[in-house]
């Protein structure tokens, strides 16, 4: 499934846990097979991360913080020039297309 999110963009979280709804950050990674977003800030998990030797090397033990993926559905991009969580439109002219807000007609992709 292609989605109209990309790394790099800033998204507002608009359901899921209560002490991230509401909260803006970065898509760090996309992964459009599970329609799955990485963004940073939003949705910590902890993992307790046993001492591992491998290739010569040790991984240290301890608490491991990190950011969970969280669907595509739940998170809003951010327009840049109203500052509002928005849908997205996808625009075709002649020879190039792109994204746009659909509250300000603003264009992403310049």
């Amino acid at each position: 499934m292609k989605t109209k999110i990309r790394k790099g963009d800033t998204v507002e979280i608009i359901s899921g846990r209560t002490e991230d709804k509401g909260k803006r950050g970065e898509i760090i990674r996309v992964d459009p097979d599970d329609t799955r977003v990485v963004v940073q800030g939003i949705n910590m998990r902890t993992k307790h991360q046993r001492q591992v030797q491998s290739q010569g090397r040790t991984i240290n033990p301890g608490l491991v913080r990190f950011e969970a993926p969280v669907h595509v559905s739940n998170v809003m991009l951010v327009c840049p020039k109203c500052g509002k969580a928005t849908r997205v439109g996808i625009y075709v002219e002649e020879d190039k297309s792109g994204r746009f807000c659909k509250k300000c007609k603003a264009h992403f992709d310049e």
